[in-house]
């Protein structure tokens, strides 16, 4: 391992500039539909195009609606099965419905229905009896940890654009507002507090990158950790639910004034929001052991490491100051692990995400989605 050169999320054949790129030629492209609200009685909000979840403004309440894949997780799950007979497919459910539902409650709404789309390459893939009953039970599993039922779904076979022994995992999820001052518009101020809440793992991204390494490991997938735990396995912990937790603020009647699904782009989508601001993090908790493995086995940076994994924190909720210890307090009693760990500021016209203890500074021209 020592020998190897440093990995990264390019390397590995990610490369956001060209996504991201893609994304915006869509959302121009999409702006020209507007007019397509007008007899359905809805309307659309101002500004509402880059954020997680879209939004469509009624009388008495926003629907929303979110669509999203799980990546390449499962194929980690896929060599795990074929080495040591284990399947983690129950957790592989759970890891869809979270990057569905985790988007779309940003804008406050929780979730009604979701739906799995589940694109294989053959349909012999459904074969495996027990592969297939659990990604079923685990998204189940999700879609109840949710408040939201599974409401259908499409099981395409895409004969010369899936691999044959492969599943591609998506789904979609439509949501509700209501009261509409559930609504959360991303009205960040400085002096607003930075609340996070823990991730499980590395939960759905940057798994790319983890599947280069494993190629690059001796023992690949059965390479032991630090802790004791096989690499591969450590990838494979389900991801958390957050919806229970803006559910518990609205309940509580805390408002947050925005509220961040940390998923792919890494501590980079802290800036998610086009205001000028800088979100400085000032409690950095020392990396999950699946990170520290990943860091130092892959040779990785710091700055890649951050701007690329969850490093620990699945979602971010940006409060005002009098309402930090409150919110932790919430999240702490619906299960959550939770933490202040920064401030909003106003330099200027500067956008930046700063990590002072880590000596790291994203600018704002390293994350481009809008």
């Amino acid at each position: 391992m020592s020998g190897t050169s440093g990995l990264s999320y390019e390397s590995a054949g990610v490369n956001y500039d060209h996504l991201d790129a893609f994304k915006r030629a869509c959302q121009a492209a999409a702006k020209t539909t507007v007019s397509s609200h007008a007899p359905h009685g809805y309307r659309e909000p101002e500004n509402i195009r880059g954020d997680s979840a879209f939004l469509l403004e009624g009388e008495h309440d926003y629907l929303a609606h979110v669509e999203e894949g799980l990546g390449t997780k499962n194929l980690v799950a896929d060599a795990v099965l074929a080495l040591t007979g284990k399947s983690f497919y129950a957790n592989i459910g759970i890891d869809t419905v979270a990057t569905i539902v985790n988007d779309l409650i940003t804008c406050g709404g929780l979730p009604i229905s979701v739906a799995m789309h589940a694109a294989v390459g053959a349909g012999e893939w459904f074969n495996d009896p027990r592969r297939g009953e659990e990604l079923a039970k685990g998204f189940a599993a999700g879609c109840i940890e949710a408040g939201a039922v599974w409401g259908g779904g499409e099981t395409p076979a895409l004969k010369g654009i899936v691999n044959p022994e492969t599943i591609v995992l998506a789904g979609s999820a439509i949501g509700r507002v209501f009261p509409k001052s559930h609504r959360i518009a991303g009205e960040v101020h400085e002096g607003n507090a930075i609340i996070f809440l823990a991730s499980t793992g590395v939960q759905t991204n940057g798994l790319t990158l983890c599947r280069a390494l494993a190629d690059r490991l001796p023992e690949g997938y059965r390479t032991k950790m630090d802790d004791g735990r096989p690499y591969g396995e450590a990838l494979l912990d389900a991801s958390a639910i957050y919806v229970k937790f803006v559910a518990a603020l609205q309940q509580a009647k805390l408002q947050p004034k925005y509220l961040a699904h940390v998923t792919g782009h890494g501590w980079r989508k802290l800036m998610r929001l086009p205001q000028n601001l800088v979100y400085r993090i000032d409690h950095v908790r020392e990396p999950l052991p699946v990170f520290r493995f990943i860091a130092k086995a892959g040779r990785i940076n710091a700055s890649e490491m951050y701007g690329t994994f969850n490093m620990g924190v699945g979602f971010a909720a940006y409060v005002r100051e009098d309402d930090a210890d409150h919110c932790v307090a919430i999240a702490k009693t619906v299960g959550y692990d939770a933490w202040r760990a920064g401030v909003v500021l106003k330099q200027g016209d500067r956008k930046a995400v700063e990590i002072p203890s880590l000596g790291l500074i994203y600018e704002g021209d390293t994350l481009k989605l809008r």
